[in-house]
């Protein structure tokens, strides 16, 4: 028999635009809201991120969720009422933080390290005293999103790990002295790449401050195989003693196009992420059944790992509707990325493009 999971969580970032964008949810074609539907299906614990100032100078949004305090302490709010507990995502960036890119908020521009180090103490204690106004103070905190190659670039990006640790450490001092029984995280993406996290964390250990769960980002079609996975999370529950959690995870169910559902020309939308040269050296086919089937492999897995508390499965909500992608073009000039815009998930979400709920839930539920 599999061991329980402490955590089946979900990211339910995207949750406020989706709704305000026209989406609505169903379950056995019965329309409800997204957080009763996850929590029917045995999801406890939702994962939130906050960007810094999710907005232009002129103030307009950067979209995917335009995650600012208020929109956080809203959700924040909801996940409580539904009996969930929480972790919060600090990016510590004004918009997407991860491997390829980890920019400063534009109100710390132009500080030296030891400068950002305060500033992230001040801006972590600052977030987690207005959590505890709201009645939503986290169970979790992740200190910075995916950084794999650091944070805060320039001063932070690998190999500069005596910033890193500064910087991280900043973060983790300000939630042990502000409540000492919230867990804090440390999260890396490509949770199937064992040589790179131990680099990093024999890096981190060597000059950072102790904290309490090692974090992944697991997506099949970018980071190995799930006995990759498996072999990565044993070995870093072994060397370092810590709890675990992949942070990020999600299948697909369909190859289908579903820019139709976007309301813009198609030239004007990104469109999957997962690319067919990326889909076809996927364990699982990309189907209601094929994403089912992956679940039930991923859950077995982790359950059989004691160190392994659980998941968050990454954004089961994001369905396309016009106007919630994963950028607007005032985004993309903050991050200096291309575009276009639009939503790359879609088919990785736990309710079709309608909006029904998807079989993989049962397996959540009954794993």
């Amino acid at each position: 028999m599999n061991r329980h999971l402490e955590i089946k969580g979900a990211d339910i970032s995207t949750l406020i635009e989706e709704e305000s964008c026209g989406a609505v949810y169903f379950d056995n074609g019965k329309k409800d809201d997204l957080l009763n539907i996850l929590k029917r299906y045995g999801i406890n614990s939702a994962r939130i991120r906050l960007f810094n100032d999710p907005y232009s100078e002129s103030g307009e949004p950067y979209g995917a969720g335009t995650n600012d305090l208020e929109k956080t302490l809203a959700l924040a709010k909801r996940a409580k009422m539904a009996g969930m507990s929480i972790l919060l995502d600090l990016h510590y960036s004004d918009f997407w933080a991860d491997p390829g890119k980890q920019n400063v908020p534009k109100a710390w521009r132009g500080l030296k390290p030891g400068e950002l180090a305060n500033k992230i103490y001040d801006y972590t204690a600052f977030v987690l005293k207005e959590l505890e106004k709201n009645g939503t103070v986290p169970e979790m905190v992740q200190v910075g999103n995916e950084i794999t190659n650091g944070l805060l670039w320039p001063t932070g990006k690998k190999p500069e790990y005596d910033n890193i640790a500064l910087y991280v450490g900043s973060g983790i001092r300000a939630v042990n002295d502000f409540a000492p029984g919230i867990r804090t995280m440390i999260h890396l993406d490509n949770g199937g790449n064992n040589p790179m996290y131990i680099d990093w964390f024999d890096n981190y250990i060597k000059r950072g401050p102790d904290f309490d769960i090692i974090g992944f980002s697991y997506y099949p079609f970018w980071h190995g195989n799930l006995a990759d996975l498996e072999y990565n999370i044993r070995d870093m529950a072994k060397r370092y003693h810590k709890d675990l959690v992949v942070a990020e995870v999600s299948m697909g169910f369909s190859m289908e196009d579903y820019r139709s559902y976007e309301g813009k020309p198609v030239e004007e939308l990104k469109g999957y992420a997962t690319k067919q040269e990326l889909v076809e050296k996927l364990e699982y086919p990309m189907t209601p059944k094929g994403q089912s089937d992956f679940m039930n492999d991923f859950m077995t897995r982790i359950s059989g790992i004691e160190e392994c508390l659980g998941f968050y499965y990454w954004e089961p909500g994001w369905i396309p509707v016009p106007g919630c992608g994963w950028a607007t073009e005032a985004a993309l000039k903050y991050t200096g990325e291309k575009g276009p815009g639009g939503n790359e998930w879609a088919n990785q979400a736990l309710f079709d493009y309608d909006g029904n709920a998807l079989p993989a839930l049962e397996v959540i539920k009954n794993q």
